[in-house]
């Protein structure tokens, strides 16, 4: 099932995360390190910390409308000479939302499991 980054759930993401870092395979079987082992960048800033420092992502507060918003970015060139972009609710979710669009795209197939 594909799924965009930009609407993805922190276990979504987490998966896709762990996707991009080379911790899981990208298989059905990897759902249970994710759920039970507690793998959750987009939650965690031990996790994301790092992520966050060695990708040179950016984050700020949006205001959109009515509501805070947080903006993630990379610089350029990540990928295709562009630069890389990621929104939510959380600095951690904009931020993971970001690296996932830089290195995987917008949009991710994801088991069916996570929907």
């Amino acid at each position: 099932m594909k799924v965009k980054v930009c609407d993805a759930t922190p276990v979504q993401l987490g998966w896709m995360v762990a996707k991009c870092e080379g911790v899981i395979n990208g298989d059905d079987l990897d759902i249970g390190f994710i759920l039970e082992k507690g793998y959750s960048p987009p939650t965690n800033w031990a996790q994301a910390g790092p992520i966050i420092e060695r990708e040179e992502i950016s984050i700020s507060r949006e205001f959109a409308s009515s509501r805070v918003e947080w903006a993630a970015w990379t610089p350029a060139p990540i990928r295709d000479d562009a630069e890389a972009f990621g929104y939510g609710p959380t600095p951690l979710i904009a931020a993971m939302r970001c690296y996932v669009a830089s290195k995987l795209g917008d949009e991710v197939e994801i088991p069916g499991e996570l929907a």
